[in-house]
């Protein structure tokens, strides 16, 4: 026991180790995992005994995962998830499994395992995307929000997966697929009827009183979720599948937000395992027969997803700059598609050969699409000239019609008109001062117009829209721009195009702020230290006369 205890001790601090490494190289903590499984399991150091003990949390991590994705797809959401979400999660879906299935038998596998790695290509990280859209602060933009819309319908894409590959598990040789297929439909529709029985008349009540301790609504989440995990594979789904039934029966409730917030933390330990168990695993003696076909598969996800979503969404009348920053959001294969083989590897299904081909392309393509990602605005400035049969004339999704701001003498003009704009747009308002905002996404533009606010539609890093504001009248220009690229170009343009005015800059971090104030800019708005120096000469003014008083 004092070894196993001394061995989860070193794989913490060799995790937190590698991990602060893998974020300097501003990496996901996943691929630091997996290396330091290769290092520390049999292929390098072998310093990892307790294998068992590691693979029973590993489980344990999974099912967590799964539970928490279910509890994120709430039916409200599910019905809102849009015709192109819909449209272009499921037609990269099917060109994924099509191509890539194809590729992989031309790459020599077998047919049950070009299957099976063809559909673990199909999943992108939710998580990854997700954090990087975070950090990036689009997720409230447009591709932001269609990126989200899709990689919903791909973790939906993941359950249906892995119910059906595990309902070939334990059938006879002589077993139609028909038999097998109508063995699933009764399971799930017994599934759906059970669940929707509790949804509707069980679970509200139960958590209702359990929530009153936010201890017990933590232990009840838990246990649910591996219960139901037992369940599904005692029903000849996969511990998986009832694992995210788990989580999406709470999807509803008015505590899903709270029992998120409080799993997620133990969804990253325990994942931390998984990922290191999965490193300890790969046999090095077969990888090496794996690198060209990795190389192959990896260079069809990274440029062949996001090109099928750039041409699905092209032809739905979008422009090809939002189709490529969306389509880079499926650059790369997820956590899901790793668990996914892994589950092939435990129903017999695939070999260990398979696992470690998709981890390696885990690996590359997580790498590459997370700086893909990163840098996206000065990618497309670079090679976006080439995507213009992407789009069509007349990209009619992103057109806007509206000419009420072409009358509009502004003193001041916003770029970027989300919360912090739009605020500022409207507390000039209020003060009798002239704003026109402008907006890259047409329907936020056409929200804020229903407001009463002049909103052109525009985009900052496009060279000619420049020439149809009134820049010559306008005596400040504001940015609340996400990006530090975006605000540079956007200060090279108004040089070009002759402003004489003023102009001020909103920084999102300290980082931002000391790059900003290294450009031809007036002033740099930092909002954090802006409202901690108003609140503090706010509450001095209230503060002097008690200290008087006393």
């Amino acid at each position: 026991m004092q070894d196993t205890f001394a061995e989860f001790a070193l794989l913490l601090v060799a995790a937190a180790s590698v991990g602060a490494i893998a974020i300097w190289l501003r990496q996901p903590l996943l691929i630091a995992y997996i290396l330091v499984g290769i290092i520390l399991g049999p292929a390098v150091l072998g310093f990892t005994d307790a294998s068992e003990q590691i693979e029973l949390l590993a489980q344990i991590g999974v099912t967590v995962l799964l539970f928490v994705v279910g509890l994120k797809l709430d039916l409200k959401h599910i019905r809102h998830i849009g015709g192109v979400a819909l449209a272009t999660g499921l037609g990269q879906l099917a060109f994924t499994i099509v191509g890539g299935f194809l590729l992989v038998l031309v790459l020599g596998k077998s047919w049950v395992e070009a299957l099976y790695i063809a559909v673990a290509l199909t999943f992108s990280s939710t998580i990854i995307i997700v954090k990087l859209l975070g950090d990036k602060k689009e997720i409230g933009t447009l591709h932001g929000r269609i990126a989200i819309g899709f990689l919903i319908v791909q973790d939906l894409a993941v359950v249906v997966a892995m119910m059906t590959m595990s309902a070939f598990r334990g059938t006879e040789a002589n077993t139609t697929a028909l038999e097998v297929l109508f063995s699933l439909s009764w399971r799930i529709a017994a599934a759906i009827v059970v669940i929707y029985a509790l949804m509707k008349w069980v679970i509200p009540k139960i958590v209702g009183r359990i929530a009153q301790s936010q201890e017990l609504l933590l232990i009840f989440a838990i246990a649910w979720g591996t219960a139901l995990a037992a369940l599904g594979e005692w029903a000849g789904f996969s511990k998986e599948a009832g694992a995210f039934l788990a989580g999406f029966s709470l999807a509803s409730t008015v505590y899903r937000d709270a029992i998120s917030a409080r799993l997620t933390g133990i969804r990253d330990f325990l994942l931390l395992f998984f990922f290191i168990d999965l490193g300890t695993k790969l046999d090095f003696t077969t990888l090496g027969d794996e690198l060209l076909p990795s190389v192959v598969l990896s260079l069809f996800v990274l440029i062949g997803n996001p090109l099928i979503v750039m041409a699905i969404m092209g032809y739905m009348g979008f422009r090809r700059r939002t189709g490529f920053l969306a389509g880079l959001t499926v650059a790369q294969i997820s956590e899901f598609s790793i668990v996914f083989i892994a589950m092939g590897v435990t129903l017999g299904h695939v070999g260990q050969g398979a696992l470690g081909l998709v981890t390696l392309v885990g690996v590359i393509t997580i790498a590459l699409s997370t700086y893909m990602i990163l840098y996206s605005h000065q990618l497309f400035d670079r090679i976006g000239k080439y995507f213009k049969v992407f789009e069509r004339k007349d990209p009619y999704r992103e057109r806007d019609n509206n000419d009420e701001t072409a009358d509009v003498h502004p003193d001041v003009i916003v770029f970027g008109m989300g919360r912090y704009g739009s605020r500022l747009a409207t507390g000039f308002g209020k003060l009798g001062i002239t704003v026109l905002g402008v907006e890259f996404d047409p329907e936020k533009a056409r929200n804020l117009r229903k407001q009463n606010l002049k909103v052109r539609f525009g985009d900052g890093t496009d060279s000619a829209f420049y020439d149809s504001l009134p820049l010559n009248e306008a005596g400040w220009v504001i940015s609340t721009l996400p990006d530090l690229q975006s605000n540079r170009d956007l200060v090279r343009e108004l040089a070009e195009h002759g402003y004489q005015g003023k102009l001020a800059i909103v920084a999102r971090d300290s980082d931002d702020f000391e790059q900003l104030q290294k450009l031809d800019v007036t002033t740099v708005l930092y909002p954090l230290t802006d409202a901690v120096d108003y609140a503090v000469e706010h509450l001095a003014e209230l503060v002097k006369p008690e200290q008087k008083n006393d």
